[in-house]
């Protein structure tokens, strides 16, 4: 295909400069459609073409009709072959605009897959996939079936939330259905699961033809849920390269991005290793890349950029040309993320070789480190951790967002 291809892509978030770096130096044009409060930010502006601003309205939600007739205004003189979401809250907002416009890609059906915690849930236990019990909050009746299945503590959920954002842990019946009710007329927009403790992990991937042709293993040091909500230090690590961990995250997240049919994309998926009966449970998925700066960790330990290669895959395969991911190799490598009382701390302190990334965020202290060593790298993940604690360490409440 030797014309000139649009692609559209979507982000209310300020994330994806590789994407759109790569994006155009591939040859494409590139539109970006992001939120007008976000115009300011510092997008790599030579690799986009044109900006599209949205405001969001009074539930802090996007008008899709109105997106819909700016993108046909659009589309009269200017086509687009390709749509694709950066963000979590975007990836319905894509969908929507592939099947009103008819243009290739993931539908709706599909993308609730990769956005609604509920439909996840479902098709995974469909396909055979092990999940926490778990329940709509539909109707009454199954409500307390699934309280007698299953034994407390129980998490409620927003469906269609990202991250920890609205996730609230309960501990009786009567604490469980006292959240429900107040919930209101919004309790269909949440789902109640068994909470399971356990070591959590990501597996961020890229497929291509349905199939994943990249796949990197890592774990939380600490479950994301419990640094959201008790202030916790955020800390990942690569998995040991060759173990029955990476082989069983692995196998399951393939088994999970083919059941749910991904066909070109980058995903982050998360798991959990029960500590009651060692196996590995589903939590969720998404068909973007992973958030809190995983990709730089993950960039660190395998030499690839997910945001880079994802680009470049979706420009192959619109053009039907074929996509090779380059060279991987296999170092260790972790991240450790924290808010800071300082606006802008001093890092000197920080000094050690193993640093590759340094976060440049005000109130905010974040490192990356790689090493041929998975000690030395939880060796120095420690250390920090200690020295933000005693001189650098804040927290702040998770963020009650509405679902929508």
């Amino acid at each position: 295909m030797s014309q000139t291809l649009t692609f559209l892509c979507i982000s209310t978030y300020f994330k994806g400069n590789d994407f759109l770096k790569a994006c155009k130096e591939a040859g494409n044009t590139v539109y970006l459609l992001t939120a007008k409060k976000l115009e300011s930010k510092p997008w790599t502006r030579e690799a986009v073409d044109e900006f599209f601003y949205i405001e969001e309205g009074p539930d802090k939600a996007y008008n899709m009709q109105d997106i819909i007739n700016g993108l046909a205004y659009v589309m009269r003189t200017r086509p687009i072959h390709r749509v694709v979401a950066m963000d979590d809250f975007d990836v319905e907002k894509a969908a929507h605009i592939r099947e009103y416009f008819r243009i290739p890609g993931m539908g709706q059906t599909t993308a609730r897959y990769f956005r609604d915690k509920l439909a996840m849930r479902t098709k995974a236990a469909e396909s055979g996939i092990l999940v926490p019990g778990f329940s709509s909050l539909f109707n009454d009746d199954d409500i307390n079936r699934f309280i007698e299945k299953y034994p407390g503590p129980w998490m409620i959920k927003p469906r269609s939330e990202a991250s920890a954002t609205g996730i609230r842990k309960m501990h009786s019946a009567e604490e469980l259905w006292q959240t429900i009710h107040e919930l209101g007329d919004r309790r269909h927009a949440y789902l109640v699961e068994q909470y399971k403790p356990g070591d959590v992990y990501h597996v961020d991937s890229i497929s291509y033809n349905g199939r994943v042709i990249f796949l990197w293993n890592s774990k939380y040091l600490a479950p994301p849920f419990d640094v959201a909500h008790e202030g916790g230090i955020f800390r990942s690590v690569t998995v040991p390269f060759d173990s029955a961990e990476e082989h069983a995250l692995e196998t399951l997240a393939v088994d999970l991005l083919k059941a749910f049919g991904l066909k070109h994309s980058a995903s982050h998926t998360e798991v959990i290793r029960c500590h009651d009966d060692g196996k590995y449970y589903f939590l969720e998925t998404s068909s973007r890349v992973g958030g809190a700066n995983l990709s730089e960790m993950v960039e660190a330990s395998s030499g690839i950029n997910l945001w880079k290669e994802w680009a470049r895959m979706e420009s192959a395969e619109v053009r039907g040309e074929n996509y090779k991911l380059p060279p991987v190799r296999k170092d260790y490598a972790g991240i450790i993320i924290s808010l800071t009382r300082q606006e802008w701390p001093d890092l000197s302190v920080f000094n050690d070789p193993e640093i590759v990334w340094t976060m440049h965020e005000p109130h905010h202290v974040g490192l990356v480190v790689r090493s041929a060593s998975r000690e030395r790298v939880l060796e120095l993940l420690d250390q920090y951790a200690d020295i933000i604690r005693r001189e650098y360490h804040a927290s702040a409440p998770v963020p009650e967002r509405p679902a929508h």
